[in-house]
């Protein structure tokens, strides 16, 4: 099974500035409260219509919600979608590897959902080939556990070897890649440093980070953070709700690639 690791690149110089202020936030923020493990589904396996790869039946399912979602997304997020997408589609047009960077404070929530999502749409559409998907954030935490859950909803199989910050073992096909998911800071021996589109996911690094050295882009495009409903009755609903805008989206951004 092939394996792609998620990462990013940011510099040690702006370590310091991109994460003062997030300490407070990180060290409140619970992170291990919930250990989630699920089986790698293996039977029953659809392919989605139209489309090369055998996913997950119920991830089957939910993505063909998030394609009719996709016209409703808002023109100047679209836009900023296109972006990227150009890029992708230029760098494969010249041989070249398309690397996407998603980026997050704590990267927890938004850049790993991101990450997750870019892949299995470039998978579903059948040109994942050369394109390549990190994440990572200013300071390193863990894959929130609810951020976790969500995707699990979606009909992703995630695998929690355990520890403070789990190495998640996350798969949307039985012959898909597995993508290993872990919070990491922009030093990870794992990152990619140069010709990358850096996409912000949170507004909070996107202000705190306006240059990211190795970047060829850089394009915004900020999550509300699901963090916010956190301990309360709407947590599950607000982390749904988020996963599925990302999904919408980040297939959008491969459907632009693949036209």
């Amino acid at each position: 099974m092939k394996k792609t690791i998620l990462s990013i690149s940011i510099t040690m110089a702006l370590l310091s500035s991109c994460s003062q202020g997030n300490k407070d936030q990180a060290a409140n923020d619970p992170i291990n409260e919930v250990n989630v493990v699920a089986e790698v589904k293996t039977e029953n396996t659809s392919k989605p219509k139209g489309e090369g790869i055998t996913m997950y039946p119920e991830l089957s399912k939910y993505i063909e919600t998030v394609k009719a979602g996709m016209e409703a997304i808002p023109q100047d997020r679209k836009n900023q979608l296109k972006k990227i997408a150009l890029f992708v589609k230029t760098k494969k047009q010249s041989n070249e590897d398309a690397n996407l960077t998603f980026i997050c404070t704590h990267n927890s929530r938004r850049s790993h959902m991101s990450q997750i999502w870019a892949s299995t749409a470039a998978n579903y559409y059948n040109i994942a080939d050369g394109i390549n998907t990190f994440s990572g954030g200013t300071e390193a935490t863990a894959f929130n556990p609810r951020a976790v859950a969500a995707m699990q909803r979606a009909g992703f199989a995630v695998e929690n070897p355990g520890g403070d910050n789990p190495h998640y073992k996350v798969t949307f096909a039985t012959e898909g890649a597995e993508l290993e998911c872990f919070s990491k800071k922009y030093d990870d021996p794992t990152n990619i440093n140069e010709n990358f589109v850096a996409v912000m996911t949170c507004s909070e690094a996107d202000k705190n980070c306006p240059f990211i050295p190795g970047a060829t882009l850089r394009v915004p495009i900020p999550y509300e953070d699901p963090k916010i409903a956190d301990n309360t009755d709407q947590e599950a609903s607000k982390y749904d709700e988020r996963c599925l805008q990302i999904a919408t989206e980040m297939f959008y951004l491969m459907s632009q690639v693949k036209v």
